[in-house]
Order: C-alpha cells, then sequence, then structure tokens
C-alpha cells in the first residue's frame, strides 16, 4: 500500500497506538480508512472523466475527418450535376413552349355608354 512494507506500517501502527490510545485508535482507523476510500474514489472519477475527454477529442478528430472526405465526394459529384436527364427535358419542353402558338386575344364588345329602358304595355290597356 503506497509502497510501503510490513515493517513501516507496523511502526505507524505502534506509534498512533502510543499517541491515539485504545480508545481512540478505531475511530481514527474509519476515519482514515474513509479519506482514504474517498480519495481514491475522487482520483477515479477525475480518471475517468478525463479518459471521456479523450475519447471525446478523438471521436471529434474522427467526425472531422469523415466530414472532409464527405466534401471532396460532394465536391466530386458537382461535375455530374449537369448529367441529370429531368433537366435536359425540362430544357425541351421549354424550348417547345417558347416556339408554341400563343392564343390570340378576342376583342371585347365596345360598352355602351346609354342604356335604354322601354316599359311593356299590359294587353289591356290597349
Amino acid at each position: 500500500m503506497f509502497g510501503m512494507g510490513f515493517t513501516e506500517i507496523l511502526l505507524i501502527a505502534v506509534v498512533a497506538i502510543l499517541f491515539l490510545g485504545p480508545d481512540k485508535l478505531p475511530d481514527a482507523m474509519v476515519s482514515i480508512a474513509k479519506f482514504i476510500k474517498g480519495a481514491k474514489k475522487a482520483i477515479g472519477d477525475a480518471k475517468s472523466a478525463i479518459d471521456d475527454e479523450i475519447k471525446i477529442s478523438e471521436l471529434k478528430e474522427e467526425a472531422m475527418g469523415y466530414k472532409e472526405k464527405l466534401d471532396m465526394a460532394t465536391q466530386e459529384l458537382q461535375g455530374f450535376k449537369n448529367i441529370n436527364p429531368m433537366s435536359s427535358l425540362n430544357d425541351d419542353i421549354a424550348i417547345r413552349d417558347s416556339f408554341a402558338e400563343k392564343p390570340k386575344a378576342r376583342p371585347v364588345e365596345p360598352k355602351q355608354d346609354e342604356s335604354i329602358i322601354t316599359k311593356r304595355k299590359d294587353e289591356g290597356e290597349k
């Protein structure tokens, strides 16, 4: 543990018994054990967080590589853009429509300025 041998741990235990006494030694050992456990947990959490950050940076680099490949493929496909058969068909339709005969407008009858109202005579009034 921490690079210490058995004799060094035994020496520390004897000194602890002398200074703390047999009453307080168990509580002190429990407190030290909790501190060591908490320190190990904190170190483990920090280590896993660093590992996660390293993995994230690796994933970002990999994603950027894929993005560059996709951009290159997109640029290559831009040359094939004019091969679309629908675009040539649409162009042919547009040319045909430009030569097609457009319907001629019919003249509108002129509007009458005055309107004439006539009353019908009843047959009985004659």
